[in-house]
């Protein structure tokens, strides 16, 4: 593909290449999309049929000028995870439904008066630190699923090389491999550890067997507690970071400015549209997908008909019973492995906020900010509100949006030492 010319926006694509195109973008992103609900402990059709549906609606509020395939966003798991083992699963898709709802306000505000305000209530900063902790809280979940950690006993020589042929081909493809394989490092991974483990005989197929080859997603409906909404509204401020980030950069690889044609209002509404459905329906939130990006920057071909096939194909696999329960059967030394540089990289991304908006930490202003969002957020400590308790990034958020408030309060008042 590197001689192949470059397929715009709005161009249309031969049918002999918009299908194996389409695959592309599926593969890309099936990996890390069905890992979510896989933490989650749901059933992962309703999220691929949900995946296939937010990236049609997308297409669709852009005006079809802004591609991007919607997948499951990470940034929900610490606060899902914690609502789910405090209230269930149906309050979590309640804290979905409030996130996007609220997102889809902000992207209203975005409309009305721009985006510059967003810079003053979490400047870089701030937003660094924040994002890191999403995955730096996550660490233990991994070793835990993993079965690495003292509470789950002597790990199992089966399970520690299931692991570590998981972990190995994710860490090593991630470097070593070319071209399309580049792209898929994780799936390849998962791929792998799921024939080692099948080998060590630690797969169950018993579900595969009794599924049907046919079958309706798994819908539910969600349930609606202020103690769950509070403790996942701060990951809206990482989905809109998120989103911005990831518009910016598509806008360069297809040579055109996505903030301002379809505009951020305009995908901004459609990413947190897509959340807001998901949570109705019994699926996870959904967000642009930075694996489909780099797919249309490898091939060269940005056509929103591409990204609209491959939506296509995942809602068809999403009726397709055997596939959703194999996926089922995946071991938890491989989820555990995978999650070991998953969640790592999440934690990573939040530093190159840092470095990419190059930050000054010679100012006090940024080294106290960052400094103290990191001790929050890894420090353990609650605060009691009522019913509600507010931890780790939730709380971090909420201290680094005050603190940042007046800091700039503080910077218009002449006040600021810097």
């Amino acid at each position: 593909m590197e001689n192949h010319k470059i397929i715009q926006v709005d161009e249309h694509v031969p049918i002999s290449l918009l299908i194996p195109l389409s695959i592309q973008h599926l593969f890309a992103m099936f990996g890390a999309t069905v890992l979510v609900p896989f933490l989650f402990g749901i059933n992962a059709s309703v999220v691929l049929f949900m995946n296939g549906v937010g990236t049609l609606l997308f297409i669709l509020i852009t005006k079809g000028k802004a591609p991007a395939y919607l997948g499951s966003s990470f940034a929900f798991l610490a606060p899902g995870l914690l609502i789910i083992e405090q209230f269930g699963y149906p309050y979590a898709l309640g804290g979905f439904v409030a996130v996007g709802f609220c997102g889809c306000i902000v992207a209203a505000i975005i409309y009305k008066f721009g985006s510059d305000w967003i810079h003053i209530v979490l400047p870089p900063a701030a937003m660094g630190p924040v994002v890191a902790l999403i995955g730096l809280e996550l660490a233990g979940s991994a070793a835990s699923t993993a079965g690495l950690l003292p509470e789950s006993g002597t790990p199992e020589t089966a399970n520690v090389i299931v692991f570590l042929v998981t972990l190995g081909v994710a860490v090593f493809g991630s470097v070593l491999f070319r071209k399309f394989l580049a792209v898929i490092p994780i799936l390849i991974a998962v791929v792998c550890g799921y024939v080692a483990a099948t080998v060590a005989g630690i797969v169950d197929f018993t579900a595969v067997k009794e599924a049907s080859l046919l079958a309706m997603p798994n819908f539910s409906t969600p349930k609606f507690s202020g103690q769950a909404i509070v403790i996942m509204l701060p990951a809206l401020l990482v989905v809109v970071s998120e989103h911005i980030g990831h518009q910016i950069v598509t806008g360069k690889i297809i040579g055109r400015d996505l903030l301002k044609d379809p505009g951020l209002h305009r995908s901004l509404f459609a990413d947190n549209f897509s959340t807001m459905l998901s949570g109705f329906i019994g699926s996870v939130p959904t967000t642009t997908y930075g694996e489909n990006i780099g797919v249309m920057a490898m091939t060269k071909v940005y056509s929103v008909r591409v990204i609209g096939g491959a939506a296509v194909l995942s809602i068809c696999c999403a009726f397709i019973g055997k596939l959703t329960a194999l996926i089922g059967t995946i071991p938890g030394p491989v989820i555990g492995g995978i999650s070991f540089l998953l969640y790592g990289m999440i934690g990573t991304s939040g530093l190159r906020i840092l470095v990419d908006s190059k930050v000054d930490f010679d100012r006090s202003r940024n080294i106290v900010l960052t400094s103290v969002i990191f001790v929050v957020g890894l420090s353990g400590i609650s605060i009691q509100l009522g019913s509600i308790a507010l931890k780790g990034m939730s709380l971090a958020a909420l201290v680094g949006m005050a603190i940042s408030l007046l800091f700039y309060v503080f910077d218009k008042c002449g006040l600021m030492n810097d």
